[in-house]
């Protein structure tokens, strides 16, 4: 005891509770929200240097999601350009209802039908599902690089052989990280719409893949195709 206060009792008292530090990708995921909104709102406004700043931002993710949806080829960057085109014209009417992502996803999303039924196809003929070398000049040739590219071609072409509306939830979803709301105020359609053709599209993706693996083993030991003494015929 010590004046009087008992040496749990004053331990106890001073003890403060400890508050939780937030992670530094929280903190910095908040920030960029700020920023972002920050020149969304000038953009609005007519800040030229801030709408270039949001295009070459989202540039990027608009091509790559173009790319998935039309396959790797000048049609895929044609609906890019044109969603940035109609991102540049139309931001001052951005009424901030929904998130600047998603109305940016919207204009690519639609951007890349339109080229879809300009062109008047529903889906990329086979013999463009080659071209997967994602522009780069000078690949890397390194044993684990190649696979990696080789295992990334494999899941594009996948993707390009899914319907039309499967593979555009399916893009939206696990390439944009658009929840299922955002999804359906993209396509402007139902909610549980969206959860059945992210289901649909994904199974068949999987089927797709799975389908593609033994052409991947090709270079299997031919000791596992001949039959151990004793099996049979």
């Amino acid at each position: 005891m010590r004046d009087g206060v008992p040496a749990r009792s004053r331990s106890r008292r001073n003890v403060q509770p400890r508050q939780p530090v937030p992670r530094r990708d929280h903190r910095d995921s908040r920030l960029r929200r700020t920023v972002n909104e920050l020149l969304v709102r000038r953009a609005i406004n007519g800040d030229r240097a801030a709408l270039d700043t949001l295009l070459r931002e989202q540039y990027p993710r608009i091509l790559t999601a173009c790319r998935r949806l039309l396959g790797r080829h000048a049609d895929a960057d044609d609906a890019a350009q044109n969603a940035l085109i109609s991102i540049a014209r139309n931001i001052g009417s951005f009424d901030q209802r929904s998130s600047f992502s998603t109305w940016v996803w919207r204009i690519a999303t639609n951007a890349a039908l339109d080229e879809i039924r300009r062109r008047g196809r529903r889906d990329v003929p086979s013999s463009d599902r080659h071209d997967f070398t994602l522009g780069v000049e000078r690949p890397d040739t390194s044993p684990s690089s190649v696979s990696s590219l080789d295992d990334r071609q494999i899941v594009e072409a996948a993707l390009l052989r899914l319907p039309l509306e499967f593979r555009t939830a399916v893009v939206l979803r696990d390439l944009a990280d658009l929840d299922y709301d955002e999804i359906a105020d993209v396509l402007d359609i139902p909610i549980g719409t969206v959860r059945s053709r992210i289901s649909r599209g994904r199974s068949q993706l999987a089927d797709l893949l799975r389908d593609s693996a033994p052409h991947q083993s090709g270079n299997q030991d031919p000791s596992h195709e001949r039959q151990t003494p004793g099996s049979a015929p």
